[in-house]
């Protein structure tokens, strides 16, 4: 079982069953483990034809390593990522996209928090560069809860160049920067639109802030130079969110 294939959790896990019972090779559930919730996930199991194997705790701490798994473990065909062509044709095929630019996020946990987060305000696709940004491997799908196989992710090998054919496929391109000419709320975040977030040390590279249409900011009353990532994707991609549904 390779990293790249596991999904553990009970939440990712009964998300992963619900939705695409097909791509979970095998379940591996603790053999302790009687109560409610084991009993729905061994039924959704059953419902989709997936094996069930009880294994005892320390056969999964040593498949997923010191992570909070619940004694839960599934063993799945990960979701593909999409490629440019995919992803512009998608675009054409939607009404007021809306796409999440990660530029070079490279914690696994704000790229699974960013991950859910997307799927929860309706977003197309996450887009990420190749290098220099984390991957999406185990630890990212457990904090995404499921989001990581319903959200596609475009891995790219040059991020200006992609934002560039967003912009070519009509969409407004917007970073998300502390320089920012407007507060998110005053800006127009509605139609088709990138909404680009940069690193956690750095921000947004500068060939990526100047390929940018404009740049929005979020206040700030304290101390603290900037807000956490995963904390800043959360409050943009809702305001958009709360923009669009009072269209």
């Amino acid at each position: 079982m390779s990293e790249s294939s596991l999904v553990f959790g009970m939440h990712a896990v009964r998300s992963l069953l619900l939705r695409s019972p097909q791509r979970v090779r095998r379940l591996l559930v603790g053999a302790q483990r009687e109560d409610p919730r084991i009993r729905e996930l061994l039924q959704l199991a059953q419902q989709g034809a997936v094996k069930v194997e009880r294994v005892d705790a320390k056969s999964i701490d040593a498949r997923v390593g010191n992570v909070v798994h619940q004694g839960v473990v599934a063993d799945v065909e990960p979701l593909p990522p999409w490629h440019e062509d995919e992803l512009i044709a998608a675009l054409l095929g939607a009404k007021d996209p809306l796409v999440l630019v990660l530029d070079g996020v490279q914690d696994p946990h704000n790229l699974g928090a960013c991950l859910r987060t997307a799927d929860a305000c309706g977003a197309l696709a996450v887009v990420v560069p190749k290098d220099r940004a984390a991957s999406l491997n185990a630890t990212v799908r457990k904090v995404a809860a499921g989001a990581a196989d319903t959200t596609p992710i475009a891995t790219v090998t040059n991020l200006a160049r992609s934002l560039k054919l967003l912009k070519e496929a009509g969409l407004w391109i917007v970073g998300a920067d502390m320089t920012g000419e407007k507060l998110a709320w005053e800006a127009d975040l509605r139609g088709p639109m990138a909404l680009v977030l940069g690193s956690e040390g750095d921000g947004l590279r500068d060939l990526t802030r100047k390929t940018c249409d404009f740049l929005v900011r979020l206040p700030q009353a304290g101390t603290v130079e900037s807000l956490n990532v995963s904390v800043a994707c959360g409050m943009l991609l809702h305001e958009a969110m709360r923009q669009r549904a009072a269209v």
